[in-house]
């Protein structure tokens, strides 16, 4: 049976929270149920002590975890067609559909990326989650990486919480802006609605960098970083600052039109019906070789082809 082993160090803003609450946001890519039986078998150490999941932890806690890894995720393969971007021993790059769900879930539970991955690679049933260290929203499309074996897996999560995974996206958004910057504040569940993200006062840092590709004159075609990656923290942030991506079901709805647009071009729009957000470009150190790769995903058609409007009519 594949073993797991992982050192973690609690950081700042997760100090005070219950064990497996701060495990289950340091590694996400395992449930809270896996986490908890864990800590109950005695696999999870803090500072060299066994805690119990209740415990609080502290800024700077030495968190390890040596494991074994059930199956107890077990999902089925599905044959779902998956546009290969690169492919070694240690690794497979996606260039995720719009419309793909990554995980399995509530009403969800099959034709998801885990269904395609465990059919094209049936030892990732070996691996956390079918190797899937992080997400993109069911509509989002792009790049995305995942580990083939254990040792991929561990080095990939640590990269990804040191955030030296660097993800870059493309959005078209509403309205002109009128300049680059950034956004930093602390997000978590809507108050009233719960299956939204927002911005609140008690939730988790989340920091989205943004630049100008070009301005329309209702719209602006964007570079974006994420620092950090908060569930929908491009869309809830652009959202935040006014500025929705268009197409966003969630946080635009009827945003996407602005006065004063073309009736054809208005007509496009409307008929543009998932969030213009493209995850391009993925750069990430190999598991292996040690050696800094970047990974590029063309637009896909849709946008280009919003781009093509918005060039028409500007």
């Amino acid at each position: 049976m594949p073993k797991l082993q992982l050192q973690i160090i609690i950081p700042e803003e997760l100090a005070g929270r219950r064990l497996d609450q701060a495990l289950s946001q340091l590694v996400p890519e395992h449930s809270r149920s896996r986490i908890q039986s864990w800590i109950r078998a005695g696999d999870v150490s803090v500072n060299k002590s066994t805690y119990k999941q209740r415990t609080e932890v502290h800024n700077g806690d030495i968190i390890e975890i040596n494991t074994e890894i059930n199956n107890i995720d077990k999902h089925q393969a599905e044959a779902i067609n998956l546009t290969i971007l690169h492919e070694d021993e240690s690794l497979i790059i996606i260039n995720k559909p719009a419309g793909l769900i990554v995980h399995p879930g509530a009403g969800n539970p099959n034709h998801t990326l885990v269904n395609a991955l465990l059919n094209f690679d049936e030892n990732l049933d070996a691996i956390p989650r079918a190797g899937i260290i992080h997400r993109l929203d069911k509509d989002t499309t792009g790049v995305l990486v995942v580990a083939r074996t254990l040792e991929a897996h561990t080095s990939l999560v640590d990269q990804l919480q040191k955030r030296d995974i660097k993800r870059q996206y493309q959005a078209i958004v509403c309205g002109q802006l009128t300049s680059g910057g950034s956004i930093e504040n602390k997000m978590g569940r809507h108050p009233k609605q719960r299956i939204k993200m927002a911005v609140t006062n008690n939730g988790k840092i989340a920091t989205t960098h943004y630049r100008i590709l070009k301005k329309y004159q209702h719209y602006t075609h964007l570079h974006v970083q994420l620092e950090t990656g908060r569930t929908h923290q491009i869309r809830v942030h652009m959202s935040h600052i006014k500025h929705p991506i268009v197409g966003d079901p969630v946080y635009g709805n009827n945003k996407s039109i602005r006065k004063g647009v073309d009736s054809s071009l208005r007509d496009f729009i409307l008929n543009f019906n998932r969030q213009a957000l493209h995850a391009f470009s993925l750069e990430l150190t190999h598991p292996e070789s040690k050696q800094e790769m970047k990974f590029i995903a063309e637009l896909p058609n849709d946008i280009k082809s919003l781009i093509d409007a918005l060039n028409s009519y500007d």
